[in-house]
């Protein structure tokens, strides 16, 4: 039955992934449609409160100068609100300002789609807070990559340096994505029970006669753009496993579907606008059989269990988990939430068998199994770029990819974001591992105390944002630390792939011959594969080996 689950779950993904790719091209085409007449005025509306020129164009270097202007411009506004939330309106529960070094990687967090979060929402942030400096950057990060992903496959099949206009763009996938989405999914959770409202917490007695404070809040609102844009705080501390955010299975199985809807129809989306469905359906089976590959090595691992107490007559390992999702629908939350690099947690996922821990590990160090909005698509493009290099190096031409040339410059761009990925998580992990102060925040010594911190570095540097739940990351050091390892995680590979975006938009198309090599075949797919699985294992085996591998074996 579990597995019936998971199969109607992914079905479900499956037939919605065309549809709604289709409705992305018309999104972001600057073509006119028909949706134009529902949108395009409101849209009108916002281009002249910016002062923004609908019709600019802008090459890469001036796109990515509007990306980080205006990141930057609503990095400092979430912060100061955070500084400032006592002074502010709705928070009827008076909480105070915000720390700074807390609010620093908050406001860095929310910013960059990651949604880490060292708090307890609940209890530290106000309504007003949680509306404009939480809820608020969760659409424009959302957008943002987006607009990121689009801009770079126009610089695929272009002529010129022209990645269209980045404000146009982030207010369309605002508009015509994310809000109405948002809003359809938060009446939905509404129904199930997942409370909107702007009073405060409300007192209640118990069967027993204790006292009980029972939060409340924007929750329905809050967990709908959460999914739909992968971003994954919680207005809980307990996120998605907490029964206000996630009451029933059916309620679970849309949060399922709404993490995964955009990042899959982006990369079905990706072969509409390039004008070769076969190579988005290669990229897309690339990243498929990844994923389902770690689905079923969770699965697994879940319901094998502890070997110690499945000895004792107990099969399973429900520790941390909720009882009204069981082991399969958690199994495919937890490969969910850090293939999408969501970051929503419906279960603790230091609760997991080591096993099954290395799964979430392997997502995140990867970055690039569908991925966020945006993210997965453009990590899965500088695997594609390094491996027609690779191709071309073994058959003995340029490589060349939907007809432009691959060269020096754009393989040693995509060698530094691939770089760059696992020195933000190594470097800082192994940092922590030598001060003092930090090591003290980790809640297990050993083997499962490695794995907290690492996991805490490659969450922030994946922009996932979930936690294994064991390490007090509420301290300055790791605050500061995976805030400035969420920046560079971020904003490096936005800014390499649209170098690389500008460098080939302006390259001519070579005409195909006998010899070009084909990147739209199974062949190509599964070289693929071979050549993320095999960077992957030598960058990051060292250091798994000494965390969850060795915590696994050692169970054994």
């Amino acid at each position: 039955m579990g597995l019936l689950q998971v199969v109607i779950t992914l079905g479900l993904i499956m037939l919605l992934v065309k549809p709604v790719g289709s409705y992305l091209v018309h999104v972001f085409s600057y073509e006119k449609n028909g949706l134009d007449r529902v949108f395009a005025p409101i849209e009108r509306v916002s281009y002249r409160i910016m002062g923004v020129h609908e019709k600019e164009e802008m090459g890469w270097k001036k796109y990515v100068g509007a990306v980080l202007l205006v990141n930057f411009v609503m990095l400092i506004f979430v912060y100061t609100v955070f500084r400032i939330q006592s002074y502010l309106p709705l928070n009827p529960d008076g909480l105070g300002n915000v720390p700074s070094a807390l609010a620093f990687n908050t406001a860095i967090s929310f910013m960059t789609n990651t949604n880490w979060q060292a708090y307890s929402g609940e209890n530290t942030l106000s309504y007003f807070s949680q509306m404009v400096a939480i809820t608020f950057p969760m659409f424009t990060s959302a957008a943002t990559g987006f607009a990121v992903a689009v801009a770079f496959i126009r610089g695929l099949v272009g002529r010129q340096d022209n990645l269209g206009n980045f404000y146009v763009d982030l207010t369309r996938g605002i508009t015509r994505v994310f809000l109405p989405l948002s809003f359809i999914v938060a009446l939905f959770l509404v129904f199930q029970g997942v409370p909107q409202t702007l009073q405060g917490a409300v007192d209640a007695s118990t069967l027993e006669g204790a006292k009980q404070t029972i939060t409340r809040g924007l929750v329905a609102s809050f967990e709908s753009i959460k999914h739909i844009g992968t971003n994954g705080g919680g207005w809980f501390g307990t996120n998605a496993a907490h029964p206000f955010e996630n009451p029933t299975p059916l309620s679970n199985l849309i949060h399922i579907v709404c993490m995964m809807l955009l990042p899959t129809s982006l990369v079905y989306a990706f072969g509409l606008m390039i004008k070769n469905k076969k190579q988005g359906w290669t990229l897309f089976a690339t990243m498929g059989i990844i994923f389902l590959v770690m689905v079923a090595t969770v699965f697994y691992a879940e319901y094998r269990g502890v070997p110690a107490v499945d000895a004792m007559g107990v099969h399973g390992n429900m520790e941390g988990k909720e009882v009204r999702f069981g082991l399969s629908e958690t199994a495919l939350f937890t490969a969910v939430t850090t293939a999408a690099t969501t970051g929503s947690v419906n279960s603790m996922h230091e609760s997991l068998t080591p096993l099954g821990s290395i799964a979430p590990f392997a997502e995140m160090m990867m970055n690039n199994v569908f991925g966020g909005k945006g993210v997965g698509l453009l990590n899965g493009l500088l695997y594609l770029i390094l491996a027609v290099f690779i191709c071309g190096l073994m058959v003995g031409r340029t490589p060349e990819f939907l007809g432009k040339k691959i060269e020096g410059k754009e393989v040693k761009l995509a060698a530094i974001a691939i770089l760059i990925h696992p020195l933000i998580i190594l470097a800082p992990t192994a940092l922590a591992l030598t001060r003092p102060e930090s090591i003290t925040s980790i809640a297990n010594q050993g083997m499962h105390g490695l794995s907290e911190v690492l996991y805490a570095f490659t969450s922030g540097a994946a922009n996932n944002g979930s936690a294994f739940a064991g390490l007090s990351a509420n301290t300055n050091f790791y605050n500061l630390g995976i805030g400035l390892v969420m920046l560079v995680g971020r904003y490096s590979s936005i800014i390499v792939m649209l170098a690389i975006a500008g460098s080939l938009a302006t390259k001519r198309i070579v005409p195909v011959t006998t010899g070009t090599l084909r990147t739209n075949t199974p062949l190509f797919a599964g070289i693929l594969m071979m050549i993320i699985i095999v960077i992957g294992a030598l960058t990051f085996f060292p250091a798994l080996a000494l965390g969850p591998i060795a915590e696994h074996l050692a169970a054994h």
